[in-house]
């Protein structure tokens, strides 16, 4: 499946917020022509917004009536009508539906207030903190007043067995969203570190997908420090951001750089030695070689598809960089993105990445227990997280095997 960013003005293979291609079927003859959407679930999924909602929208700005299966996700606007005419209709939507009116990132809410006899439609910003409005004189609007957000609750299930089982059961529960343990980039990375380790130590010989939804702390205070955050270039993100300089949307922050930098430089290299030392220095020089985002960013870049062998290629220099749990963190999510959405075709090979990984010592078992049970949406959207997750099980339940054996060995 190819992705594109949710903001497609910015130009940053390296983006944070990516979305599905938005796909178009032609169907039907004469009167009875229609566009069918195949993959307007998976897309609306990533805008965290209602697949209703953008059909709806088309249907609004072409004129045309609509029509919607959601049970068996069929999404229909009658008329033949080009792919791309409603890929520009998305980012109109996009844009006017998702994105913040201050900071632009897409990780918004829409919220209905009733003040009196009046409703209005807000975006409440995860990021920023910010509440802004969209425009109510929009032919969409009243169908969002007459089908409003679902509020999903928090709350968590019960144990779904050992951790292969854990992580195949929330493959299953693709459709039970905010039910998985998620890291949607709000929170500081030392307070996820210790909810993670909090989390970690409650967790009994049959390790499961922890169930708690993360939502933001939409407080005046906690609002207060997110601003502070972003005004100092703290924004925790995947490139970028965090205690590092730059954004994920800046194109000439230091990860962008030295992303591009490997990708033009590792195409002429015949040494992966000589190679490995170019890219320490070329870090050391962007002021990055000990940051963990460093490591993300080699990991996307560096790979090919022959990744299980490059590894090894490049095994001392992944020690070099890779220097603390959370270092390892950010190599796991760099690998799911590699696998994930540059090259999809090597999510069965993820059991193998990771003994490769766990081998040559960058990875440990906990830090691998952990990322295999807890799903999270942090580096790549959710669905593509569990899919990940769910192909490493056999490498997860050979690590739980091994170290039963050394127990009973003792």
């Amino acid at each position: 499946m190819a992705f594109v960013n949710i903001r497609r003005d910015v130009d940053d293979k390296f983006y944070r917020y990516r979305m599905p291609v938005l796909n178009t079927k032609i169907e039907g003859k004469g009167n009875g022509i229609k566009t069918v959407i195949p993959n307007m679930a998976d897309v609306a999924r990533a805008l965290s917004r209602p697949a209703t909602y953008t059909t709806k929208f088309f249907g609004c700005e072409l004129g045309a009536q609509t029509s919607f299966d959601e049970k068996n996700e069929r999404y229909i606007v009658n008329g033949a009508h080009d792919a791309n005419r409603l890929r520009e209709l998305l980012d109109a939507f996009i844009d006017k539906f998702v994105l913040c009116r201050s900071c632009k990132n897409p990780e918004t809410e829409l919220i209905i207030i009733k003040q009196g006899r009046n409703e209005d439609i807000i975006r409440d910003c995860k990021a920023c903190g910010e509440r802004t409005g969209v425009d109510m004189r929009h032919k969409l609007i009243p169908f969002i007043l007459k089908n409003p957000p679902v509020k999903i609750k928090k709350g968590k299930k019960k144990n779904v067995g050992d951790a292969a089982d854990g992580v195949g059961g929330a493959a299953n529960a693709e459709g039970e969203e905010n039910h998985d343990e998620e890291n949607d980039g709000n929170e500081s990375d030392d307070y996820l570190t210790k909810k993670i380790k909090a989390e970690a130590a409650e967790l009994n010989d049959k390790p499961t997908l922890a169930d708690e939804d993360w939502s933001a702390d939409t407080s005046p205070e906690a609002v207060k420090q997110r601003i502070k955050a972003l005004e100092s270039g703290l924004s925790n993100t995947v490139l970028g951001g965090g205690d590092d300089e730059g954004s994920d949307e800046d194109v000439n922050s230091p990860y962008s750089q030295l992303g591009k930098w490997i990708e033009e430089e590792r195409e002429e290299t015949e040494d992966p030695k000589a190679f490995s030392v170019a890219v320490f220095k070329k870090a050391e020089e962007l002021g990055i070689a000990k940051k963990h985002k460093a490591v993300t960013v080699i990991a996307q870049a560096l790979f090919t598809d022959d990744i299980v062998a490059e590894i090894t290629l490049y095994g001392a220099l992944l020690q070099k960089m890779v220097t603390s749990e959370k270092h390892q963190k950010s190599l796991l999510g760099g690998i799911e993105r590699h696998v994930g959405l540059a090259h999809p075709d090597l999510i069965p090979a993820v059991p193998k990445i990771l003994m490769a990984l766990y081998q040559i010592d960058v990875l440990e078992e906990d830090v691998i227990t952990q990322w295999g049970t807890h799903v999270s949406k942090k580096y790549v959207d959710k669905d593509t997280s569990k899919k990940v997750r769910k192909a490493g099980e056999p490498f997860l339940k050979w690590l739980a095997e091994a170290e039963d054996d050394d127990e009973e060995d003792e």
